[in-house]
């Protein structure tokens, strides 16, 4: 891919999980819970096997020959496990277990450079969640996934949501901020250009595909937004894909 452009990003738009909050993922043990809650609800007793098989994350057929066992819709059980799965994550996320990485408070300055938009694999009252609850007034624009199996498939790498966000911003010329490949593969399906987040999770993890520039920080982003460039001894550059590692800060660590 090409270098970052001289003349700014007028759109930046963040993956949420590890970029913006701390943590990689929602942790299983929300999904597992979710699942629990479904079944009660339905007061169905299931073994063990096929448990494993209903607590999987993904819509796939061993999951859908789980539910047709004991007489279930898969894509209306699957959807309602998602649901009860972004209630669990906002209780979470409202009981302080995860917080913000310190670095996003640079998010005021981009916003006067760039429009910022958030686009997550989570789903989507989770995200909005998290946006309202640490008062991240910066973003334009806000989506995470649709609970249920047309939101599963459109998971990046699939550019479906990111389309969404070129498309409500009007937005050309972007870049998009994620910490794993899928970020890097459905910004280039997008059309856009990438930057690959390194965070304690993922500061060794080898990339069989090209972001557009890493960085360590949220605080490198800034020479790349639109507008007027800030003093570089103040402000460190984003580094080429390519270039040696930098010294910026990295955040603090995922509980």
């Amino acid at each position: 891919m090409s270098p970052p452009r001289p003349d700014g990003y007028e759109t930046v738009l963040f993956d949420m999980d590890g970029v913006v909050l701390e943590g990689r993922e929602t942790a299983p043990v929300v999904r597992s819970r979710a699942l629990d809650d479904v079944l009660a609800d339905r007061d169905v007793t299931v073994s063990p096997a096929r448990r494993e098989s209903l607590a999987r994350p993904a819509y796939d057929d061993a999951f859908r020959a789980a539910c047709e066992g004991l007489g279930l819709d898969p894509a209306r059980l699957f959807r309602e496990r998602e649901e009860r799965s972004a209630t669990r994550a906002v209780e979470r996320l409202a009981a302080g277990m995860r917080r913000l990485h310190r670095d996003v408070t640079v998010f005021d300055a981009l916003a006067d450079r760039a429009t910022l938009g958030l686009v997550s694999n989570n789903y989507h009252p989770t995200v909005e969640f998290v946006v309202d609850h640490f008062r991240l007034d910066e973003f334009a624009f806000v989506r995470g996934r649709d609970p249920g199996p047309d939101g599963y498939g459109r998971r990046k790498p699939d550019p479906h949501y990111l389309n969404e966000a070129l498309d409500a911003l009007d937005a050309t010329d972007a870049i998009y901020v994620g910490d794993r490949a899928t970020d890097v593969i459905a910004a280039d399906r997008a059309g856009i250009d990438s930057a690959f987040m390194r965070r304690d999770h993922n500061a060794d993890r080898d990339l069989d595909v090209e972001p557009t520039a890493e960085i360590e920080s949220l605080r490198e982003l800034l020479p790349l937004a639109g507008g007027s460039s800030p003093d570089p001894s103040a402000t460190p550059s984003a580094r080429p894909a390519d270039s040696p590692n930098s010294d910026a800060d990295r955040g603090r660590p995922s509980e």
